[in-house]
């Protein structure tokens, strides 16, 4: 078999840069309402639940898009699917940075830039990877979702600065302009050629319904076990650190500007995490790295739990730790996925698993924010987080190391 990550084209390189740069803008569009929530709960004077509400309600609605837009890399490929995403990303980033009130808010973010959430989302990316390369994929994967927290590295740190400098809605009106300006580059860059190695699968998915090919998904028992450990990432990943880290570094009483340069080193090292986790992808034992890593973060939140009357300097610690198995579980399940569920259906199942991880996010993005209104604490949440971590890298033992024989391919 010939090794396409060893020798290159344009659009093989095309669908990892343009992949990382798509999931930068998404996953800093996400992260950007931790940021914020401080400075509109004196603005305009809502609650901590209010707006973890209406970032969990963004999170349901990435749970009920991210199926769907599996199946559109299936069948429309990365080209048409990631530009539908940015434009809608785009759009509603433009809405919250002109919002006035509520609705605007809830329209913005809950309702056009949680749909681009939805659509520019690491399954997404990880699908058309896998239909791409075929070769050294879990490396590929691992680089171009990495940007799913890699970008954020500088991208978090800039919004910062604009808040801190100029007002919450130019961090929102930058991301809004940088979305709509990534359109037209993966227009030109991600064309489609008589060669590429993605039409012959995508030509293969067409032989078959949504509906048969989800049965065919819901009858393996690997998938169970993907969703529901991809479940419990979710929710100690999106809903827990990404909505609820910023506001726990206020209450610690860290300023805005090291906490917020704290998760740009925590998405950096994130970056690094995910690339590493790629490359052990393509040769270890899958399941027992990814138990591994969940077990790691379960140790995080212990040191997570005790940061209160700490120095700065523990928080970037916290990242660090945090950053190595962050989203370095999402290279090692997309090729579990392809390999025990199926390349065929992979872009519906790899959906279907989002989707898993975007209700774990919004449970999670929920609970924090009622947590820490009834109890004016998260120590709960990190206990909880502790034990989750812990039962999916049970869940993820139980899958066999090698594949069935009947997976379709």
């Amino acid at each position: 078999m010939k090794n396409t990550l060893a020798t290159p084209n344009r659009r093989h390189w095309s669908v990892v840069i343009f992949g990382f740069l798509a999931l930068s803008l998404a996953f800093s569009g996400r992260a950007a309402l931790g940021l914020v929530m401080p400075i509109w709960q004196g603005e305009f004077g809502w609650s901590s639940s209010y707006i973890s509400g209406v970032g969990a309600s963004a999170l349901i609605v990435m749970a009920i898009v991210a199926p769907f837009a599996g199946r559109l890399v299936d069948r429309k490929g990365p080209r048409f699917t990631l530009n539908l995403g940015m434009g809608l990303l785009g759009i509603g980033c433009a809405l919250v940075a002109t919002m006035n009130g509520k609705l605007m808010f809830v329209i913005g973010f809950a309702g056009f830039a949680a749909v681009g959430f939805g659509i520019v989302a690491t399954h997404v990316v990880a699908t058309a990877v896998a239909r791409t390369y075929t070769a050294n994929t879990g490396l590929a994967t691992g680089i171009a979702t990495s940007g799913a927290t890699g970008g954020q590295f500088l991208i978090v740190p800039l919004i910062a600065s604009l808040l801190a400098f100029v007002s919450w809605r130019w961090s929102f009106g930058a991301l809004s302009i940088a979305s709509l300006l990534l359109i037209p580059c993966i227009l030109s860059s991600l064309r489609l050629k008589k060669n590429d190695n993605e039409k012959a699968p995508l030509q293969s998915a067409r032989h078959s319904g949504i509906a048969h090919d989800f049965s065919l998904i819901v009858r393996n028992p690997v998938f169970h076990a993907l969703f529901w450990s991809f479940l419990i990432c979710g929710f100690t990943t999106t809903g827990v650190i990404e909505t609820h880290l910023l506001p726990f570094a206020s209450y610690c009483g860290f300023p805005p500007i090291p906490s917020a340069t704290a998760y740009g080193v925590l998405s950096g090292v994130n970056l690094i995490g995910m690339i590493v986790a790629g490359w052990l992808t393509d040769r270890a034992n899958r399941p027992l790295l990814l138990a591994i890593i969940y077990i790691l973060r379960s140790l995080s939140f212990i040191l997570l739990a005790n940061l209160p009357g700490t120095s700065v300097e523990m928080l970037f610690v916290f990242a660090l730790f945090f950053g190595v198995v962050d989203y370095s579980t999402v290279p090692v399940t997309a090729s579990l996925v392809a390999s025990h569920v199926g390349l065929k259906v992979m872009g519906l199942a790899m959906g279907m698993v989002s989707a898993g991880h975007a209700m774990g996010g919004a449970l999670g993005a929920f609970l924090g924010g009622y947590i820490f209104d009834t109890s004016g604490n998260y120590d709960l949440l990190w206990v909880g987080s502790i034990w989750l971590a812990v039962s999916a890298a049970i869940l993820v033992l139980l899958i066999p190391k090698t594949a069935p024989k009947n997976v379709p391919v």
